[in-house]
């Protein structure tokens, strides 16, 4: 990859509401890194804005609203994939046979086959694909499967976890247009709860059945901010899911993903193993939030009790899992890391979900098809 003394050179490819609030400011952090070379999107005029706004430490990125002109037209490295769920596959699969190295945001793809096909293509072609959310790269995920393998508490043998809220159409931030996370293929399943996926699998390593179930619970909304603030969005696509799992270690897992939740107090992350648990209270958006553990023990010391307040090792810097995400995928294009968020681990709980899709339709559980190797995180 680059020779010593040059940048990256990157496409950015969706340039809406999660590329200028995340992904933009996180890539002028890695300016001694990276360059962007093209801004493509659909809308020119989204494209031209994410241009000159990286014009000063980019001056060379140039806008596109085709994607395979800019891949035709631009010296590239590789790119970093952004756009709508609905198109993450068809897009990933035409970067990596142009020989690029690819980020995709979540899901890694809409179908088994198409993620199958993204991996084989990487694999002949000696690229890298790594796929958000950058979960296991953050400290706050080390230090919990750092616990988890210690076998300090013991084994872990139940993950329950949540991820509940009302979804980007009552944002007052959200500056795109949220109808596409009303509908099918998205959700708040593959928008949010694949999160908590990566979490639990991370720590509990497979999954090897499914079983769930899943309603519309709120059929329509009000959009709150950005182009479509004001009017009436229908909702396609349950809005509460819940997931049970048998992990093929023999634990189990439990999973609430909503866009019909105003708000909620309980744990978005409690883990209980045979000697204790560890609770993440507060909002499930608070990426930085303490955690609390409570210690089982009937020795002699007396240490049994809850502790409140707890934090993970601080990180160097203080970033949140997207922009984790991102500096590794940067670091592993260097030399500077191995590959942790595989395109395979993305695969498995892309597979999860579809389980839950089909077991919402049809009422009974489904055994996984895929797999993962755990040890890549370690």
């Amino acid at each position: 990859m680059p020779r010593p003394g040059e940048r990256l050179r990157l496409a950015v490819i969706g340039c809406g509401d999660v590329s200028r609030r995340r992904y933009l400011p996180a890539l002028a952090e890695l300016r001694d890194k990276v360059e962007i070379r093209a801004c493509v999107d659909r809308d020119r005029s989204a494209a031209e804005a994410a241009a000159a706004r990286v014009a000063a430490w980019s001056p060379s990125a140039h806008a596109y609203a085709d994607l395979a002109e800019a891949l035709a037209t631009e010296q590239l490295d590789a790119v970093v994939n952004i756009t709508p769920a609905t198109v993450h596959a068809a897009v990933s699969q035409a970067c990596l046979e142009a020989g690029l190295h690819v980020y995709s945001e979540k899901p890694i793809a809409g179908s088994i086959g198409d993620a199958d096909r993204l991996i084989d293509t990487a694999a002949e072609r000696g690229l890298l694909l790594l796929c958000a959310p950058g979960v296991a790269v953050t400290d706050r995920f080390r230090w919990l499967a750092d616990i988890a393998a210690s076998d300090r508490l013991g084994r872990l043998t139940l993950a329950v976890a949540h991820h509940a809220d009302t979804g980007p159409a009552t944002w007052r931030e959200y500056s795109g247009d949220p109808s596409v996370f009303y509908g099918p293929g998205v959700g708040p399943v593959f928008d949010h709860g694949v999160y908590r996926l990566h979490a639990m699998t991370l720590l509990m390593g497979p999954v090897a059945r499914v079983q769930a179930m899943g309603t519309i619970a709120l059929p329509s909304r009000v959009v709150r901010a950005g182009p479509l603030a004001g009017q009436t969005i229908p909702v396609t696509t349950p809005d509460h899911v819940l997931m049970n799992m048998e992990f093929a270690g023999g634990g189990l897992g439990q999973l609430l993903t909503s866009f019909a939740a105003p708000a909620t107090l309980a744990p978005w992350l409690e883990l209980q193993f045979e000697n204790g648990t560890i609770s993440f209270g507060g909002e499930s958006s608070d990426e930085d939030g303490p955690a609390s553990m409570f210690i089982d023990d009937d020795s002699p010391l007396g240490l049994e009790g809850w502790v409140h307040g707890l934090r993970p090792p601080p990180p160097a810097e203080a970033i949140g899992v997207v922009e984790a995400g991102l500096n590794h995928f940067i670091a592993c294009l260097r030399g500077e890391a191995r590959p942790i968020l595989t395109a395979e681990h993305a695969r498995h709980v892309l597979d999860i979900i579809l389980k839950a899709y089909v077991s919402i339709d049809d009422g009974r559980s489904h055994e996984t098809e895929t797999t993962f190797d755990r040890s890549a995180a370690d």
